[in-house]
Formats: C-alpha cells, sequence, structure tokens
C-alpha cells in the first residue's frame, strides 16, 4: 500500500489523551498501524469484532459504565450500522467513528465504490455529523475537535479518513499480500 500511515500515531494519542480505554474493530489494512498502537497501549483494549455492528452496541456499554469507546471501521461498513445508529439518535450518547474510505480516488475494486460514495450521505441521513480529511496535517486536529464535539454534546461524530490520506491499493498488491 501506498502513503503514509504514521498519521495514526497522532490519532493514538489524541485517543489516550482524551482517555479513550476501548477501541473496537474490525480489521482493516487502513487502519493497520492505529490497532496495533492500540493493542500494545495498556491504558487501551483492542476489541475485534465480527461485524461493525456490534461496535455501537460496545461504544453504548463504555459510556454507560463510564468510558470511551472508539470505533474504527472502512467505509464498506457504515452500510452495516445503520439500524444500530438509530440507537446512537435516540439515545443521545456520543460516538467517535474513524472511517477509512474506499471508493474515492485511485480506487482499484469497484465493488468498494458504492459504498464509498453513499458513505457520507448514509451517516448524515442518521443524524452522525460527518468530517472528511484529505490531509494528514488536517489529520489529529480533526479528530481532536469530533472527540471533543461527540463527548460535549453527546452526539455521533465521524471522520472520514480519505484514501488519498490512507494511500491507494491495487490488484497487484492485494495478490501480495
Amino acid at each position: 500500500m501506498s502513503g503514509s500511515a504514521h498519521w495514526s500515531s497522532g490519532i493514538h494519542e489524541r485517543l489516550r489523551t482524551h482517555r479513550f480505554s476501548q477501541v473496537a474493530y474490525v480489521p482493516d489494512a487502513g487502519h493497520k498501524r492505529l490497532i496495533e498502537l492500540c493493542g500494545e497501549d495498556r491504558a487501551m483494549r483492542a476489541v475485534a469484532l465480527t461485524t461493525e455492528e456490534e461496535g455501537i452496541g460496545l461504544a453504548a456499554g463504555a459510556w454507560l459504565g463510564g468510558a470511551r469507546a472508539a470505533l474504527l471501521m472502512q467505509s464498506s461498513g457504515v452500510g452495516n450500522i445503520v439500524n444500530a445508529l438509530a440507537m446512537v439518535r435516540e439515545c443521545r450518547f456520543p460516538l467517535l467513528m474513524l472511517v477509512t474510505m474506499r471508493g474515492e480516488f485511485g480506487e482499484f475494486n469497484p465493488w468498494q465504490v458504492p459504498m464509498g460514495q453513499a458513505t457520507p450521505a448514509v451517516l448524515e441521513s442518521m443524524g452522525v455529523i460527518v468530517r472528511h480529511v484529505e490531509h494528514e496535517a488536517d489529520l489529529v486536529p480533526v479528530v481532536d475537535a469530533s472527540i471533543r464535539l461527540a463527548y460535549s454534546s453527546y452526539a455521533a461524530v465521524a471522520v472520514l479518513i480519505g484514501q488519498r490520506l490512507i494511500g491507494i491499493k491495487s490488484f497487484q498488491e492485494q495478490a501480495a499480500q
């Protein structure tokens, strides 16, 4: 995969600073380094999910128990959480979602394009505040502001991490992995 991955360190540091103790994820190459950093952090628990929808329940339980949880997913997983987002909206608990985007600039897999293109509208239609980041210099400040917004207003906030930032995959790179 091309592109920079050191942006994960900045996000991890923001999660630590804001006392996130749980990070839920479905394995994703775009979040690979962030998942590793959270898994190595003794103050955090990285929880592998079988579906992104489970992450909504985990985040709700964390909040009810006095903890903070973030949900990491790929844009193709956004379609799996639509029904569960109704709970977030009705119960008004804070939710931070970090979404690596597919179906954007340089996408090699046509199956990723429909949900990648629909992700912002799907999230917004469910009442989620959406922030899209294309440049690494903007990522950490946007994540920090999104955490503050979610936890001060009891809102769901999604930071969409653009494909230009995470790097473009190709069929050749996928075959080699």
